[in-house]
């Protein structure tokens, strides 16, 4: 045991007597550390888009969501944060204060999200129904890449259908 640990020692001692070698080592027990922490923060990034108020400029917000095990509950806590509206001042939201998700479901890929009645009122600051509605289904598609197709419904009616078929 004691010849083992004479032949293992002293290449180690060698190892750690360059400073090179210590700092490459410090970087990646740091690195492993940070890795470890991402993965078990349970946090996922994503981005939501939103217009400015003066400009009507595309933004980007970039939020943390809770990740869940469930890709049904991803995507609701995306939509619910979606209807909150933006953190940033000076952006409008996509929707009235008053939208909320009535209804949502997640199958073969396919989302169908249903919203209250207020989301199909256009509203001060709002570039429209259609723009907003865009937004949402592309935040969707970008986000959540397993998504193949978004649905949306309006008090339990299908809207603009036919023109999102166009663009995806």
């Amino acid at each position: 045991m004691k010849e083992t640990l004479n032949k293992i020692l002293p290449p180690i001692g060698e190892f750690f007597a360059v400073k090179r070698n210590r700092r490459f080592l410090y970087l990646l027990v740091i690195s492993i550390m940070a890795f470890w922490d991402l993965a078990n923060s349970g946090l996922a990034r994503r981005t939501f888009v939103f217009y400015s108020s003066l400009e009507e400029n595309q933004v980007v917000e970039e939020r943390m969501l809770y990740r869940s095990p469930d890709r049904e509950t991803d995507i609701r806590r995306y939509l619910e944060e979606i209807l909150l509206g933006p953190v940033s001042p000076g952006l409008d939201p996509l929707f009235p204060r008053e939208t909320r998700l009535h209804s949502f479901l997640l199958r073969d890929a396919v989302v169908y999200a249903n919203l209250t009645e207020s989301g199909a009122l256009p509203f001060s600051g709002s570039g429209g129904v259609f723009r907003s509605l865009f937004t949402l289904n592309e935040g969707l598609r970008r986000n959540f890449p397993y998504v193949k197709d978004v649905k949306i419904f309006i008090g339990g009616n299908e809207v603009f259908y036919e023109e999102f078929r166009r663009f995806f």
